[in-house]
């Protein structure tokens, strides 16, 4: 099949252009970054949905159309470019998918449209009420309102809520988007910076001058007591979600939760971590309740033959024996 991926040079983009591949499909990649990947079935196009012409030309001749790029961000500042990126362009595709005559449209949500951190109930379920509180939540609700209306006009689509998703060549890497701000002093301290709490990154600075250099951290709500406890995928179980997404017939216009069994607990988790990188480790008690959710991931196991590989703890050892090897 020829298969179209937007989003082809992220994370779980790259992983899923390998994917198709090897299982001998031929890729359109989309994205704003260079290709990572050199393949005779593979072709990147490097620009910005800005190019309606070029969309819709890429769309021509595809059967699957896997919308998996986005941008995420927390900062107001970005909530403009925020909007144009997960709303705007997702309406220009669909678009150009429509006049295509695409037989599939997945569509990679995010459980913050719930949002899991603010949840009624657990687990999360798909019929858990749509409530964002971030504006990213919300670009994506409001994204998932354009598929499910082109889904009306007859194409087919399956909208995805994706979990916190991560490489094991990321996952202790201090610099890294996500590890960073949620396992790393440092790295908090520089996100608390960056959302302007000084107080805040003032206090941990504190704490990280004590120490006299860096840590890992285990992060506490200051109302509650509790260590945070969320969801996070390996890369490589997202993109086997997207594939059964992609050619399962019972996929076909549902909605399903994409994630691993059970939540990370970081108190049990962070020895771990800190074990593979030899730093020292701390606790850290952050305002507010803890982040702690649980989301089920019932139904595409039950309607889709969905199992998660790859255990936290897995995803840890094989970042361990990364470092290793560096």
């Amino acid at each position: 099949m020829k298969i179209v991926l937007t989003g082809s040079a992220g994370r779980i983009g790259h992983t899923l252009a390998a994917r198709l591949l090897v299982d001998g499909h031929i890729v359109t990649g989309i994205d704003l970054a260079p290709a990572r990947i050199e393949h005779a079935h593979y072709q990147h196009l490097q620009y910005q949905f800005e190019q309606p012409q070029a969309l819709h030309d890429a769309m021509k001749g595809a059967d699957i159309v896997l919308h998996i790029g986005a941008m995420m961000s927390w900062h107001p500042a970005d909530n403009a470019a925020m909007f144009h990126a997960n709303v705007t362009a997702t309406h220009w595709l669909l678009e150009a998918v429509k006049e295509a005559g695409v037989k599939r449209f997945i569509f990679a949500s995010s459980g913050e449209v719930y949002p899991e951190v603010r949840a009624q109930f657990l687990p999360v379920t798909e019929d858990h009420p749509r409530n964002p509180v971030s504006f990213y939540g919300l670009t994506k609700k409001l994204a998932e309102d354009l598929v499910l209306f082109y889904q009306q006009q007859g194409l087919e689509t399956v909208i995805l809520r994706f979990p916190h998703t991560q490489s094991t060549d990321e996952l202790l890497d201090p610099e890294s988007f996500f590890s960073g701000p949620r396992f790393f002093l440092e790295g908090k301290i520089r996100q608390m910076r960056a959302f302007g709490n000084e107080t805040g990154a003032k206090r941990l600075q504190q704490i990280r001058d004590e120490l006299g250099g860096p840590a890992m951290i285990v992060q506490y709500g200051e109302e509650d007591n509790l260590p945070y406890l969320m969801h996070i995928a390996d890369v490589r179980d997202t993109a086997e979600g997207v594939m059964l997404a992609m050619s399962h017939p019972r996929a076909a216009n549902a909605i399903f939760n994409l994630g691993p069994d059970e939540p990370v607990a970081f108190d049990e988790m962070l020895p771990l971590m800190a074990q593979a990188t030899g730093l020292p480790l701390i606790n850290v008690t952050l305002p507010g309740r803890a982040v702690r959710f649980k989301t089920s991931n019932q139904k595409i196991k039950n309607e889709l033959g969905y199992q998660p590989r790859f255990t936290f703890p897995d995803m840890i050892a094989q970042a361990a024996l990364r470092m290793t090897r560096r």
